[in-house]
């Protein structure tokens, strides 16, 4: 397997719904052995997670990775505070960032990047209720020129 292999475990639709995503990063995670067997079938879920800053550190919550099956004692609690790792520097950055009112962090993909278990993290801005009309709006207006195009073609 080569080393830039990707193989994409969860992602967070409903962030980019809900934020306008400024700035992407990647972070290595700190997983158990159960858990990274329990990512590598699938069973992880990022929908309402998020991303804070303490002591320096990144830590993400509300992540949630099912027990392994065969794990038995050795599995951990699925939704417990798990860290993330970055370059000193990013996190410097990171935090700047968000000393700026209105912005935060949020995982956006946890996925695999050869044997290693990595996740995207964003830098997003909340979105007001309008901005997320305008952007249904525009999802309905291509949706409906795709569909115009295909009878075109098709008639």
């Amino acid at each position: 397997m080569s080393k830039d292999s990707y193989k994409l475990v969860a992602n967070n639709k409903k962030a980019y719904h809900d934020y306008f995503i400024d700035d992407t990063y990647e972070a290595g995670i700190s997983l158990s052995g159960t858990e990274v067997k329990s990512v590598r079938m699938g069973k992880c879920s990022i929908k309402e997670s998020f991303i804070k800053i303490e002591n320096g550190e990144v830590f993400v919550y509300g992540m949630h990775i099912s027990p392994y099956e065969k794990g038995n004692i050795f599995n951990k609690d699925p939704l417990r505070i798990r860290k993330l790792l970055m370059h000193r520097y990013e996190i410097n950055k990171v935090y700047g960032k968000l000393q700026q009112k209105g912005y935060t962090l949020v995982p956006l993909k946890v996925y695999f990047k050869g044997s290693l278990v990595k996740v995207e993290v964003g830098l997003a801005r909340g979105k007001k209720l309008y901005d997320k009309r305008a952007d249904i709006a525009k999802k309905d207006q291509k949706r409906e020129a795709e569909k115009e195009f295909k009878i075109r073609n098709l008639g």
